[in-house]
């Protein structure tokens, strides 16, 4: 599938010839309620595309106009890469000024943001799949911030070089816990709890600070509402910021400058969404450049009301169903 965007590199998946079919469900009524298996959802079958092997991957130029769906917004100013997957040392040869824009290719990414997106998944299922879904990208996005150290261990056959988690920068293994003093994770209320709700389970000793902020209805401007935050992040410090909907970007600027003001660089946050667009990534590279964002998708636009479209609606409404 082809998109045409200009201030952004993305890798392209698929070639342009990709065929598409819309096949038919003969199982079920798509206005019926979506199906249950083993306590997750699965929303109505979506259009599909045959699954091909990845070939001929190449960087594309972008300006979030895509082929199939127009976009109100264009980035401006070319500081902003956009990546399905990129290894460590791809990594390093990117300026620092440049935010970094990551969309996990995994299978199961996009399987939750389809569950997320069906109006018809009850709030429970969606609560279970936003933290899924945060599962997925804290594991991606803590890839590189954990320090390994090699040694050799005596296996049952012999002696076997390996690689392990530096026990001065603990995380959990396995069942022995270990305390971090580095990694942070700040859950933007109410909607981010959800997101991040699985966050402890593959960082179970890191600190957790709550950071409430309300969007007003009618000027889309956001207020603070509850701040625990410390006065001070440690030196070294580095933040996962959760926030679901990266829409016209002001909770998240409004989130990243506390931040920012208490001791931690752009270099050294990183932001964990479920859905992305445009609006918001332009302000965050424009004032946080070096910042990394990983996200299940970036959506094409936002609404006058300030909702991303498609998205899939309201976060926080969905998840607790208040």
């Amino acid at each position: 599938m082809a998109c045409r965007v200009s201030n952004i590199n993305c890798l392209r998946a698929y070639p342009p010839s990709t065929p598409r079919f819309s096949p038919k469900c003969h199982h079920q009524n798509p206005n019926s309620p979506p199906l249950l298996l083993n306590n997750h959802s699965f929303p109505p079958p979506p259009t599909l595309k045959p699954h091909l092997p990845k070939q001929n991957i190449a960087p594309l130029s972008l300006s979030f106009t895509y082929q199939m769906m127009s976009c109100s917004v264009t980035l401006r100013r070319s500081f902003v890469t956009v990546k399905s997957h990129m290894a460590t040392a791809e990594e390093k040869s990117i300026s620092e000024d440049r935010m970094l824009v990551f969309v996990p290719p995994h299978p199961l990414i996009k399987h939750w943001v389809s569950v997320l997106r069906n109006e018809q998944t009850p709030s429970p299922i969606f609560r279970n799949a936003m933290a899924e879904l945060g599962r997925l990208l804290i594991y991606e996005a803590s890839r590189d911030w954990l320090p390994m150290v090699t040694g050799e261990i005596q296996s049952p056959m012999g002696v076997a070089s390996v690689e392990f988690i530096d026990p001065r920068e603990p995380v959990a293994l396995g069942d022995e816990l270990m305390f971090s003093s580095v990694l942070k994770i700040i859950p933007i209320l109410r909607a981010g709890l959800a997101l991040a709700e699985h966050a402890s389970s593959i960082l179970p000793a890191t600190k957790t600070y709550h950071l409430g902020i309300s969007r007003d209805e009618e000027t889309l401007q956001p207020t603070i509402y509850l701040n625990k935050l410390p006065d001070t992040f440690p030196e070294g410090s580095r933040v996962l910021v959760v926030d679901p909907m990266l829409a016209t970007g002001g909770t998240i600027v409004a989130s990243l400058q506390l931040i920012k003001e208490r001791g931690v660089d752009n270099q050294q946050i990183k932001v964990i969404s479920a859905v992305a667009a445009p609006p918001a990534l332009q302000k965050l590279s424009e004032k946080f450049p070096g910042l990394h964002v990983y996200t299940g998708i970036i959506d094409p636009t936002v609404n006058d009301k300030g909702f991303i479209v498609p998205g899939l609606g309201d976060a926080g409404d969905r998840s607790f169903g208040t």
